[in-house]
């Protein structure tokens, strides 16, 4: 796995919640625009009764068997599945404009949407679109990043990018061991970066490692459908900050949440106001559930997400860091144990908010320094130093140790 490298970041990330503009068209009649989630830049719209041909519309080649496995595709009925597959056909060959199904009735512009939200490899579309809509059918006009020669070179690059990903997977592991590697690979090559290039899509965060949370989610998505995992792009916000994207990941059968953005240690820092080591790893929203993904993030509910309700990927119980009870000796013994290891930190979590209470301050004022002093014996060092994390509300306690003087 490629090494870290030393980032200056945002601490919190955020992706832009677009507004909608109304477009104006000689000779129509009305106008009217929709304001939409967070991916669609934007979209204006003209509702026109002008006298006009009888419609025309190319023949559909993208067949249902290419995209019933889609999740937003699934949340859509027959008719928007219909104006899915002709959107799809038209951005695939980058057309300047597209005739779609799509009357004044119906919302085109969210049938857009999640085709954008299910293709990741779309990375060419940046979201924006104007639409002609007539009383049964619809012009749609879409906006793009780059050229059609443009395109392909990133693509590329981006092929390049995922297949030095997808080398480093053990061949034989299981479907936790790709979702683990791909959420480390992630946290450890892209910077959160709010002025990167195209950072709405995975060209910014596998080829140019620098992107926002659309970035990383949508690298995941991409990565992880190629690695043979089901990975759903979701979109919400975080408490008091504003829109995010994360991910809804299905591992053996049962749905998990991931947030990828999260896992970088710029928010440990953010959380302890000290520096943590570059290679360390938030791991609380690796394959977690509902309950502990709401602590600070929204989930939107505009469409029915599969509920996360399983625990038992948590990875701190997978690796024997999770306490049901407290008992100070056990505590210590294992602090210890990771100091006579080398290990550069001690992490745990506690299972409820009764037991994080009772272990809290005995961890923190007496538990941690005592470990310290061992660490000064074992090593010979004259001082100690360490940072810990406190997390109250995910239960959670890092201390991590320096071995140097």
């Amino acid at each position: 796995m490629a090494g870290r490298r030393k980032r200056k970041k945002h601490i919190f990330p955020k992706i832009l919640l677009f507004i909608c503009a109304a477009a104006t068209a000689a000779g129509a009649a009305a106008t009217a625009g929709r304001s939409l989630p967070r991916l669609i830049l934007s979209v204006g719209e003209t509702v026109s009764t002008a006298a006009r041909p009888q419609a025309e519309f190319p023949e559909l080649t993208v067949s249902v068997e290419e995209v019933d496995e889609s999740f937003y595709y699934r949340q859509l009925n027959e008719k928007e599945r219909q104006i899915y597959r002709e959107i799809l056909q038209a951005v695939q060959n980058m057309e300047e404009s597209a005739r779609i199904h799509a009357g004044k009735e119906d919302d085109a512009a969210k049938v857009y949407e999640y085709l954008l939200y299910d293709r990741p490899e779309l990375f060419w579309c940046d979201g924006s679109s104007q639409m002609t809509v007539y009383e049964d059918y619809t012009e749609l006009y879409p906006g793009y990043t780059c050229t059609e020669e443009e395109k392909e070179r990133r693509q590329l690059e981006i092929d390049r990018a995922a297949e030095e990903c997808l080398s480093g997977m053990e061949p034989e592991g299981t479907e936790y061991d790709r979702i683990k590697y791909i959420f480390e690979y992630l946290v450890e090559t892209v910077d959160y970066d709010e002025a990167a290039p195209d950072n709405q899509n995975i060209y910014s965060a596998l080829a140019g490692k620098r992107s926002v949370c659309a970035g990383y989610s949508r690298a995941a998505q991409y990565l992880l459908e190629k690695a043979g995992v089901e990975c759903i792009y979701v979109t919400g916000k975080i408490r008091g900050q504003g829109a995010h994207a994360w991910n809804i990941v299905k591992c053996e059968g049962t749905y998990y949440q991931m947030d990828v953005t999260y896992g970088d240690p710029v928010f440990l820092e953010a959380e302890s106001g000290e520096n943590v080591p570059g290679n360390s790893i938030n791991y609380d929203y690796l394959c977690c559930t509902d309950e502990t993904l709401s602590s600070d993030h929204i989930q939107d509910n505009h469409v029915p997400y599969p509920a996360c309700e399983s625990d038992d990927l948590d990875y701190y119980r997978m690796n024997g860091m999770y306490y049901e009870y407290f008992d100070p000796d056990e505590f210590l013994r294992d602090m210890n144990q990771s100091i006579y290891e080398g290990e550069e930190s001690f992490l745990c979590k506690f299972s409820d908010d009764s037991v994080y209470g009772t272990a809290r301050d005995t961890v923190i004022d007496s538990l941690i320094p005592r470990a310290a002093e061992n660490l000064a014996d074992i090593y010979g060092l004259s001082r100690v130093r360490y940072t810990y994390v406190d997390d109250g509300p995910h239960r959670r306690i890092s201390v991590f140790w320096d071995y140097g003087e």
